[in-house]
Formats: structure tokens, sequence, C-alpha cells
């Protein structure tokens, strides 16, 4: 298989010399545990004592990883990604809301987001995440079996409304929807909810999207067991495959309640879980469609090593790769000028709003090995390519 990842021309053909620079400046401040850890606690701190930063966190790391603070400001980000053949998933990145009007927001605004997909071919899928649309605490509990209260299952089933309303607009639009995945301890009662609109929405093809989080040891079995279900009940699967967002959080919380991590061991153990979910996917596309999420660039070249190896056409539309915004640009880039489908997530949202979500990606940078530095080591080339040395 070609190596094509190395490429930073066509990865970071869209960037102007300021950009690069900023992205430079934004990945070093990244490499830097502490610098981040004391970053994340100032900006929490500014925010909440309401200190004028917003234009600052905009000007630098908001518009890097971000396509803008409403659905419309997204656009000309969309039509720029697009010129180079790399398609967006709109992603309200609001977290952890917990009234019943903020879920109807949520709602209100991937009911647009699917509106938008519909009508722009730059914007292949539409995005949720389940606390998106209820209460943690309630999808914690049904998770455990524990009886709901009256009010809680009142509660439950204006979730359970909301997530139908989403994929039946999202089926009768012909817009494929891509469900996030979140805390092990909140996702059985979601994978159950996912796989009710799968049953119910993805009897033609893969409309309905879970995701799995490949970082926990159980979730090939989980897939395979799904899959039997779906062949009994003549369903098909549309399946994000990601390694995950949380460890450090799940083993933190495992370790309290004295219960067996659900991590995998290892980053290795890790990477063959992913890889093997990938490679039971593609065996098996007649019936699935796969999203692979993925910053890993040996997991990229299996997955199209195995579409070489099946004859599978590099634009078949049962497989999509995926990468963050601001993130892995010499993936994205590169896939698409080989003519795949690729899709980054452009987070939006108010800067406030969307905080979580950007504390949650620098981490997530500082704690994978390698990342920040191969983002560092990409940028230096291309800068130096630029300046002809």
């Amino acid at each position: 298989m070609e190596k094509i990842f190395d490429n930073t021309q066509v990865a970071f053909a869209l960037k102007s010399d300021t950009e690069l620079d900023r992205a430079y400046f934004l990945f070093k401040m990244i490499d830097n545990q502490p610098l981040v850890r004391i970053g994340t606690a100032v900006t929490n701190f500014a925010l909440k004592a309401n200190l004028p930063v917003e234009g600052l966190i905009r000007a630098t790391v908001f518009d890097h990883f971000c396509g803008g603070v409403n659905e419309v400001d997204c656009l000309s980000v969309v039509d720029k990604m697009y010129t180079k053949g790399v398609s967006s998933v709109l992603d309200y990145s609001v977290e952890g809301k917990e009234e019943e009007e903020q879920f109807d927001a949520a709602l209100e605004m991937t009911l647009k987001t699917i509106e938008f997909a519909k009508e722009r071919q730059a914007i292949p899928f539409a995005v949720f995440k389940p606390t998106g649309f209820g209460r943690f605490e309630l999808y914690e509990k049904l998770g455990e079996k524990q009886t709901l209260t009256i009010e809680e299952q009142a509660e439950w089933n204006r979730v359970v409304e909301r997530f139908d309303m989403v994929c039946k607009d999202a089926h009768s639009k012909n817009v494929a929807l891509l469900i996030d995945g979140e805390e092990s301890w909140m996702q059985d009662a979601a994978d159950d909810l996912v796989t009710d609109m799968m049953r119910k929405y993805n009897k033609e093809k893969a409309i309905v999207f879970n995701t799995l989080q490949m970082y926990r040891w159980d979730r090939l079995d989980y897939l395979k067991k799904l899959h039997e279900v779906a062949k009994k009940e003549g369903f098909f699967i549309g399946m994000k495959l990601v390694r995950g967002a949380y460890m450090e959080k799940e083993i933190v919380r495992a370790n309290e309640k004295g219960y067996t991590s659900p991590i995998c061991p290892s980053k290795e153990d890790t990477d063959e879980n992913y890889d093997a979910a990938v490679s039971y996917m593609i065996e098996h596309l007649d019936t699935m469609a796969i999203f692979a999420g993925t910053h890993n660039e040996l997991s990229t070249y299996k997955l199209m090593e195995l579409m070489q190896e099946k004859g599978i056409k590099t634009n078949d539309d049962r497989i999509w790769f995926g990468q963050l915004y601001g993130m892995s640009d010499n993936i994205s880039y590169n896939l698409a000028a080989h003519g795949y489908n690729v899709a980054k997530y452009l987070p939006f949202g108010p800067v406030k709003d969307v905080m979580p979500y950007l504390i949650r990606r620098a981490e997530e940078n500082t704690s994978v090995a390698g990342q920040t530095s191969r983002e560092l080591s990409m940028i230096k080339t291309e800068r130096n390519r630029r300046k002809g040395k």
C-alpha cells in the first residue's frame, strides 16, 4: 500500500501561512501537559467569572477546532473543505445539559442539521449525542436495570420520542445519522435505544449509526451479537468505530467502585480490537456500513488495504473515513485526494457552551502518545516546504 499521508502540500493546501502558524502554536501548547491543566483551569474560571476572554478563545483554539458559533457560520468552512473533496459532519457540541428545554433545543438543532445535510452534498451525515436528548442519570439508571419512578418514566418516554423523531426525519430525507458513544455506565440504555431505531429505520440500508468505542474490550463481541440479531430480524447495521474519548474517567471510576475496567489493558490491545472490528464489518459489508473514525494512520492503511484486496471501490458509499476538524489533515485531505469518502466532524455552538468539548480535545491530545508530536512534525515540514528549505 502506497504511503500517502506524508504529503503536507495536499494536507495543508487550504491553510494560509498565518493559520499554519496558529496551528503550530496551539499544538506546541497542547504538547505541554501541565500547561493544558493550568490553561483549562484558568479558562473555566474566566468564563464562569464572565471575564472578557471569548474573543481570545474564538481567535485561537475555537477557530482551529470549531466551524463557528452556529450552523450558518459553518457553511463557509464546509464549502471550503469540499473544494478538496472533504465532507463535513455538523456537530452541535454543547455538552452537559440537564433541562428539558435544553434537550428540546438540541433536538431542534439536530433536525436543522438533517435539513442542511439533505440540501448539501458536502454534508453526508447528521449527528447527536444521547445525553443531548436526555439526562445522563436516566440512561445510567436504565442500564443498571433500576425501576424508574412515574416521573422518570415519563421523562424517558420523551427521550425515546426525541430519538424517534430525529431518526424518522433522517430516514425520510435519506440522510445518514451518527449517534455518538459516551461513558460505559450509561451506554447500555443508549445501545438498546439505538438498536430499536435501527430495527425501525435500517430496513433498506444503514441510516442510523451507533458508535463503538473500541478501547472497550467487550465491543467486538457486542458487534457480533448485534449482527446475529440483525440477520434474524432483517435490518442493516450502521456503525461508527472509534478508539474512545473517556479513557481516564473510565479507569478512575472502575478503580473507585471496584469493578473490572472496561478498557483494554494496553494501547496495542485497543489497536488490535479496532482493526478486528473494521475487518469484521468489511467481511459483512452486504449488511453493514462503516464510519471509521480514526486519527491512526496504520488503522487507516489497513482499511484501505482491505478495500483493495476485496475489490471495493474507494468511493463505495458504505465506507467512510472520519477525522475531527483541526486534526489529522494529512489523513483527511490525502484520502480525499485519492478518491476515498472522507468527512470531518465540524463542531459548532456558542463559545462558552463548546468549551467542555474543546477541553476534552486538548486533554485527549496530551494523553494520546504521539498524536501531538505527529501534528507538529507535519506542520513543521509544511512550513519548511513553503519557505523553500
